[in-house]
């Protein structure tokens, strides 16, 4: 070894930036506190991306106490075209199964010919995402569209 010192700082460096890129966000005590107020969630959602972040959200939600009563992720778009049977998204939605609802817009699967049959599990179909995202608020929900 030419510096066993470089070495050392590389290697504490990467340990680092890998520990700071896996971490979990932390709530402030205040900030939970204000989202226990009202614990119920709609997530308005077009893409996988947005999709995939509203379930970080709640990931983020039970790492850090938050309490919920509902949490709903409403989908419209292309994306329901990826939330079939035997996808990748069915996998990755797995863990969220019976804890999230998550509601698809029956336009959207019309537009991009997906049936009820073809969905993956768990899912739920709705009139319209924009109904849906107007009931929830209605029903008091905390609301967001990615």
């Amino acid at each position: 070894m030419k510096n066993p010192l470089l070495y050392l700082i590389l290697f504490t460096f990467t340990l680092i930036a890998s520990e700071a890129s896996f971490a979990q966000t932390v709530l402030e005590k205040e900030t939970i506190a204000d989202l226990n107020k009202t614990p119920n969630y709609a997530f308005g959602v077009s893409d996988e991306d947005g999709l995939k972040s509203a379930l970080s959200v709640y990931d983020t939600f039970m790492a850090n106490g938050v309490q919920i009563e509902n949490f709903e992720i409403v989908v419209k778009g292309p994306v329901v075209k990826t939330m079939v049977k035997g996808s990748e998204l069915e996998k990755y939605f797995g863990k969220y199964k019976g804890k999230v609802r998550v509601s698809i817009c029956s336009v959207a699967m019309k537009r991009q010919g997906v049936s009820k049959e073809q969905l993956f599990s768990g899912l739920e179909v709705v009139e319209t995402y924009t109904i849906r995202m107007l009931q929830l608020q209605a029903l008091g929900y905390n609301s967001i569209s990615y």
